[in-house]
């Protein structure tokens, strides 16, 4: 039986992770290297299969609460000509709405301060230096120079996992693909009941409600070269990468000011071959699977990770078996994610560089994956 799990990564799914199995019985402890609980201050998307996972996780309603519930996409052209609409499905239970947009900060306070009313142990600072596995438990040594034993560790590291690079010494690092990710915070207006998604000649554009007041701008761009943006030329180098859009766009640019508001990410993804568990260790999220953003679906594939683990782990089944349904469940669904994401980047790439793929069907694909990750997992 599984009695104790020490989750590294304190991230969505570390946290979703060790609030699932506690609420099973399961004793989970967080070791998370940073030294306060903090996030960026933008916006996450919550679609409805990942709010489904949340409602088995005792999560979804304080979300929904504090966030933005939108009917789906809105497609447009750099001129505003519409391309579309996908309406999300609706998957969770009825009182849900189809799609959530939510401020990361306020995820990570619900997900926060429920772990320590459970009674999740939490260690900030602090990460593993070593993970020794073996037959009876993981014995494991931290940075700190402590060492402690667990029935199974999971490595919810996140893009760069340290747990990875202890025990999948074979694993390639995550590749830039040549796409970046920008994120802006602003005022929502009234009557935004989608979100909508910009595609210009050298960027797409998106808005997402995030509040009853907030919505968030992302704007994806290509980067050749994989630039390093200091701090100061963040607003500058955003408002630059809008040129060429007007109306709502135009008018938003000229907002984006902060240097601290401004979230610039590159895009690497990286999906681990099966199996993502070598004896009593396994990783999940990001560490297992990290996605471009092009569905929205990253942290929805850790959340789920988490809820499924807390269904089988409780199980009196040996630990071999569990992690093999877990892989059976899990794979091919998170690869689709991945393929999936960037096959629409590449073709926004290819956009961007003047060579526009013929056979390139963003509607089409978003409503396919829609369609499948409805489905239960």
């Amino acid at each position: 039986m599984i009695e104790r799990v020490l989750i590294v990564g304190g991230g969505i799914g570390g946290l979703c992770a060790a609030i699932g199995l506690n609420r099973v019985g399961i004793s989970t402890e967080i070791v998370e290297k940073n030294r306060d609980w903090t996030v960026y201050g933008v916006g996450i998307i919550q679609p409805s299969n990942q709010l489904r996972a949340l409602e088995e996780l005792g999560l979804a309603q304080q979300c929904v609460e504090l966030g933005a519930p939108f009917d789906g996409w809105e497609f447009f052209d750099q001129d505003g000509s519409s391309r579309g609409r996908v309406a999300n499905p609706r998957v969770a239970e009825t009182n849900y709405p189809p799609i959530n947009g939510m401020a990361r900060p306020a995820l990570h306070k619900v997900l926060t301060t429920e772990a320590l009313s459970l009674g999740v142990r939490s260690r900030l600072g602090i990460t593993v230096d070593k993970i020794d596995s073996r037959s009876d438990a993981a014995y494991v040594t931290f940075s700190d120079g402590s060492a402690d034993r667990y029935d199974l560790v999971l490595g919810a590291d996140g893009t760069y996992s340290r747990v990875r690079s202890l025990i999948f010494e074979d694993v390639a690092a995550p590749t830039f693909i040549g796409l970046s990710v920008w994120r802006y915070n602003f005022q929502r207006p009234p009557g935004m009941n989608w979100g909508s998604v910009h595609y210009g000649h050298a960027a797409k554009i998106g808005l997402v409600p995030m509040a009853k007041d907030m919505m968030y701008m992302f704007v994806v761009t290509a980067e050749p070269g994989n630039p390093r943006i200091t701090k100061d030329q963040l607003p500058d180098a955003m408002r630059e990468r809008l040129t060429g859009f007007a109306g709502t766009i135009a008018d938003l640019k000229t907002q984006i000011t902060d240097p601290d508001g401004v979230v610039y990410r590159p895009m690497e993804p990286l999906l681990v071959p099966p199996p993502w568990h070598r004896g009593r260790v396994l990783l999940i999220g990001d560490a297992a699977h990290s996605t471009t953003p092009q569905l929205s679906q990253g942290a929805s594939m850790a959340v789920e990770d988490a809820a499924l683990l807390s269904q089988l782990l409780p199980q009196p089944r040996p630990l071999e078996e569990i992690l093999q349904e877990f892989m059976r469940r899990r794979y091919e669904r998170c690869k689709f994610v991945v393929d999936a994401s960037l096959q629409l980047g590449r073709w926004e790439l290819a956009e961007f560089e003047g060579r526009k793929d013929p056979k390139a069907d963003h509607v089409g694909l978003m409503s396919k994956a829609a369609e499948i990750l409805a489905q239960p997992y």
